[in-house]
């Protein structure tokens, strides 16, 4: 599920970057690129955290809103289900009709993948 937050990123001794709408959220970096490639893990981290807590995860702000003294507003964007720690397979039971079945089977169908990306795409995660 892809996110994008309003960053201010800052340059001293390298860069840091700080998420005004998500507190404690921030990293650090020698160069803008690693800077920014942080700035995602950090993002998709904090998010799943709150996820997998039961936490709300607070909507972005509008850029324009975002109040910069010192540094430069940016976005950052981030795919909240790389970051998903509990990703090991659960065996579900489900019934589709012998026809449906037997149809999937003589096409090469993995009902596994076609149950995720269905439920991804109703869950608006993929």
């Amino acid at each position: 599920m892809l996110q994008i937050y309003p960053a201010i990123i800052h340059e001293e001794d390298g860069y840091w970057i700080e998420f005004p709408d998500l507190e404690g959220c921030q990293t650090c970096g020698t160069s803008l690129e690693e800077t920014m490639e942080l700035a995602q893990e950090a993002l998709g981290l904090y998010l799943v955290s709150l996820a997998e807590h039961d936490q709300p995860i607070p909507a972005p702000s509008s850029i324009g809103e975002i109040s910069v003294k010192d540094g430069h507003a940016t976005y950052v964007s981030t795919d909240m289900n790389i970051y998903r720690r509990d990703t090991r397979a659960v065996k579900k039971m489900l019934s589709i009709p012998a026809w449906l079945a037997k149809e999937a089977e003589a096409n090469n169908i993995s009902l596994s993948k076609v149950l995720q990306d269905a439920l991804k795409e109703q869950l608006h995660l993929a």
